[in-house]
């Protein structure tokens, strides 16, 4: 929550404690929190996965899928239905 607090401009007049905002961080070291908060959110998120859920992930494109079944026939058409109307439409 600090980080957001400094992000939108300091809570310390807003909760009322009487001490001044602190000075507004410059955009440097907004970027330095928010890669800090990146790389542990990176870290958690790497600690969370299983060896086997990252290898899954790693490796999706790469699944083997099955052939595609049956044709552009419908139940209940012959071929030559079939066919004109693919010549037609």
């Amino acid at each position: 929550m600090g980080f957001l607090r400094r992000l939108l401009g300091g809570a310390g007049e807003a909760e009322g404690d009487g001490s001044p905002a602190a000075p507004a961080p410059t955009p440097q070291e907004l970027d330095e929190e928010e890669r800090a908060h990146e790389l542990e959110l990176a870290r958690f998120e790497q600690d969370r996965t299983t060896d086997l859920v990252r290898r899954q992930q790693r490796y999706s494109a790469n699944s083997w899928t099955p052939p595609a079944q049956g044709g552009t026939i419908r139940a209940g058409e012959d071929e030559e239905e079939a066919g004109s109307e693919t010549a037609e439409g």
